[in-house]
């Protein structure tokens, strides 16, 4: 009951909240009427992409779309490239992730973490407590000696007739 009434208040209230976000995502790219933006040259848009303000990238969407709306052989060659720059150029979501120099980067953190992790490991290892003596060779074989006397796993094991395995035999 109460899980249904919070469900029912949540929902009254998404509403307004999406209203007021696309209200206010809406509003700065809407052109103001006071201040008349002057049309920006299609030349050289490429250039100049990253030092216009949001007013000045939505009036070269304006015009773009009032150049497309042409013959696309009626178009200059700078109005096509203007128009596929602005719609697949390397700007907002397709802009490059990594910078010049950041393969290199990459390669040295990563052989540093390698070297870091190799000596941690063999420091680690130098200090370590030797083996305990029950994982020597030596020890291994007289537990096949203590096995056999003692005959243990007489059907499948050591004591079995014709028994071939190594037994307790791990080490080399």
């Amino acid at each position: 009951m109460y899980l249904a009434a919070a469900a029912r208040l949540a929902r009254q209230r998404v509403p307004t909240l999406h209203r007021t976000i696309a209200t206010t995502v809406a509003s700065p790219s809407i052109p103001s009427s006071s201040s008349a933006a002057a049309p920006i040259s299609l030349s050289n848009v490429e250039a100049s992409w990253t030092k216009l303000t949001p007013e000045e990238k939505a009036s070269v969407h304006q015009q773009l779309e009032a150049v497309q709306k042409k013959p696309w052989n009626d178009l200059t060659i700078d109005e096509k490239k203007a128009a596929y720059y602005v719609a697949f150029g390397p700007h907002g979501p397709r802009a490059p992730t990594s910078q010049p120099g950041d393969s290199l980067k990459i390669v040295l953190y990563t052989t540093a973490l390698v070297a870091v992790a190799g000596s941690l490991f063999f420091a680690l290892r130098n200090f370590a407590t030797p083996p305990p003596k029950t994982m020597t060779k030596e020890w291994e074989e007289a537990s096949n000696e203590r096995a056999l006397e003692m005959k243990l796993n007489p059907i499948t094991g050591i004591s079995s007739e014709g028994y071939k395995g190594k037994g307790f035999v791990q080490s080399k």
